[in-house]
Parts: structure tokens; C-alpha cells; sequence
């Protein structure tokens, strides 16, 4: 089976632009992708942080699937000790009732924000890991009623929603081995554990009602451009947010600068090239060549591209590219 292509997306809120903007560039690029043929388009929690603006997750997933036709919307992800399992289940039971099959819940067990923001959302901090029990309690809720059930997720019950665990370590590749769940792993931003992460979710993999055998999705973050050296360029913009980000500033996308030599430290610049470690930058042919090494490596079942690029043009061409070199390397490697 030729790898998927999809696409993970935050609402980035550009430097000098506004919220509102950001969820119109958002539904413009997804209506862009169901053209050019990506899977899945999904959208994360993130909480008080300045130029994420994906924070009411499910409510923009209704706008985004609203206005589109095919493609599969969901989550990437809720973080799910943030909330009780029933809500979740009515939120999505609602959106698969008006989206039929075509609605994903992916759910992680990070904050997706600070510490005072994790308290202000009355997360449990204790300590205790009760992600594997609330993980069970949503799946409960999405089945179709017992008999004797007293309590159902009305809409919910029976919707079946697809759950993916979504993660950074081996944690959650284990924990979705065990349930027979698909996995997506955050390499995006993550990217040192990806392939022990996925060799542990493949070897330990338990079939279940859910899922027959191993699904992977491997985040890859992407600036894609005519050439090699205007990618380059683009990247910086993500390159200094995540440099942001690293000092705890607010992390609007700035416009792209020349050369980021006078904007970090050594030490700096080595963090931010350790969370882009599997970034594909480049004109069509470095993509296409970086894209197929990528897939050979990891033999993953589909891409998911963040793309977060000052300019919404050079963001939906960035995204253009990686569809037509998907379609490209993706018969060569898996041949």
C-alpha cells in the first residue's frame, strides 16, 4: 500500500496579523489539500500560547470539516487528561454525526501548555498516569451501548469514532501496541525516539476490534519551495519560532530574515536543529530525495507535514510540493 499524506495544522497566527486571519488561511489550506489529495487534516490543543489559536480543538474542527467535503478532520491531538472522557465522546459523537466517516480523534496525554495553564484547565498534577484508564473509558463511550449501560455519550454511543494515541516516546507506542490502536508519532518535534518508538509499537502490536495490524503516522516537519536556497530562507521562520519558544516567548510567524547567525547562540542553534533533526527543506528534487530516504527509514504508513510559514502563499505551495512528491517516491520506495 502507497504511504498516506496528510497534513497537521495550529492555526499559526502570523506576526502582525490576527486570529481571524489565521482560521481563514486554515480552511483555505484545507480546502487546498482535499485538491491535491492529502488524507487527514489535522488540528492539536495547544493552550495560552500567543500565535497558536487551535485552542477550542473540536469547535475548528467542525469549521474546517464544514468546508470540505472528503477529507478525514480530526484531532492531532485533544490532550485528554485536560478533559473528562464523556465530553470528549459527546464532542465527536456530535462531529461524526454531522461529518459521517470522515472525523479522527487522536488523543495525547501532555498538558499542551504550562504548568499555571495545566491548573487553570483543573488537570490532576499529582503525578499519577490515568491517561491507559481515561484511553478505555473514551473507547467505552464511543461503542455501542451495553445492555444495562447507565451511562452513554448521547451522540457518541455507537459512532465508533477512530482513536489514534499520539505521542513523543515510547510510552505511547507501547501503550497503543497493547490496545490495538494506530499510533502517530510527534517527530516533528520529537524526533529522537522516533524509530525506537515505532519499532516497539510494530513488534508489540496486539490485534484488536479496532485495528487489524500496525498503523504509523510520523510527523515531518516541511519548507518546500522552488529551490533549494528560497527554502532555506523560509525557514527561518519556523526556525525562529522554535528558537521562541526555547526563551518562553510568544510564538507568532515571524517573516523569514537571511541568516539567523546573529539571532542564537551556539547552544541555541543546536537545540532548534535537534527538534527539526528530520525536517525536509528544499526545492521539488531535494524533497523528493529527502522524502523517499524518509520513508525508506521508517516505512511509514503515512506523512503528516507541518508547514508554518509566514507568507499564506509560500505556506500553500510548501504543502503543493510535498503532495507531488508524495505521489512521486511514494511507488518507488514501497515497490
Amino acid at each position: 500500500m502507497l504511504p498516506k499524506y496528510s497534513i497537521l495544522d495550529l492555526a499559526p497566527v502570523r506576526l502582525g496579523g490576527s486570529i481571524a486571519d489565521a482560521y481563514r488561511n486554515t480552511l483555505e489550506l484545507a480546502q487546498s489539500a482535499e485538491r491535491w489529495g492529502y488524507t487527514r487534516f489535522w488540528l492539536a490543543e495547544h493552550h495560552n500560547m500567543p500565535g497558536i489559536a487551535s485552542a477550542a480543538t473540536s469547535v475548528l474542527i467542525g469549521y474546517v470539516a464544514g468546508g470540505t467535503r472528503t477529507m478525514r478532520v480530526g484531532s492531532g491531538g485533544v490532550m485528554l487528561p485536560n478533559h473528562a472522557s464523556l465530553v470528549i465522546a459527546e464532542q465527536f459523537g456530535t462531529l461524526a454525526t454531522l461529518y459521517p466517516d470522515r472525523i479522527d480523534l487522536g488523543v495525547g496525554r501532555a498538558p499542551g501548555t504550562d504548568r499555571l495553564t495545566a491548573h487553570a484547565l483543573r488537570r490532576n498534577l499529582n503525578g499519577e498516569d490515568d491517561f491507559p484508564r481515561q484511553v478505555a473509558e473514551l473507547l467505552a463511550y464511543l461503542a455501542p451501548v451495553k445492555p444495562g449501560q447507565l451511562l452513554q455519550a448521547v451522540p457518541g454511543a455507537g459512532s465508533n469514532v477512530p482513536v489514534w494515541l499520539l505521542g513523543s516516546s515510547t510510552y505511547s507506542a507501547q501503550l497503543a501496541a497493547a490496545m490495538g490502536l494506530p499510533f502517530s508519532f510527534a517527530s516533528h518535534f520529537a524526533p529522537e525516539l522516533l524509530l525506537q518508538a515505532l519499532r516497539l509499537y510494530r513488534d508489540n502490536f496486539k490485534p484488536s476490534a479496532h485495528l487489524a495490524k500496525p498503523y504509523v503516522i510520523t510527523g515531518v516537519p516541511l519548507v518546500a519551495a522552488a529551490s533549494d536556497d528560497e527554502a532555506r530562507r523560509l525557514a527561518t521562520s519556523p526556525m525562529q519560532r522554535h528558537l521562541k519558544l526555547l526563551r518562553g516567548e510568544e510564538i507568532h510567524v515571524p517573516p523569514p530574515v537571511d541568516s539567523m547567525d546573529d539571532r542564537w547562540s551556539a547552544s541555541e542553534k543546536q537545540m532548534v536543529e535537534s527538534k527539526l533533526r528530520v525536517a525536509i527543506i528544499g526545492g521539488p528534487a531535494t524533497v523528493e530525495s529527502r522524502l523517499a530516504a524518509f520513508l525508506r527509514d521508517t516505512q511509514a504508513d503515512e506523512v503528516m507535514f507541518v508547514s508554518d510559514l509566514y507568507e499564506q502563499t509560500d505556506r500553500l505551495r510548501s504543502f503543493e510540493i510535498a503532495s507531488q512528491a508524495m505521489k512521486a517516491v511514494g511507488a518507488l520506495v514501497y515497490s
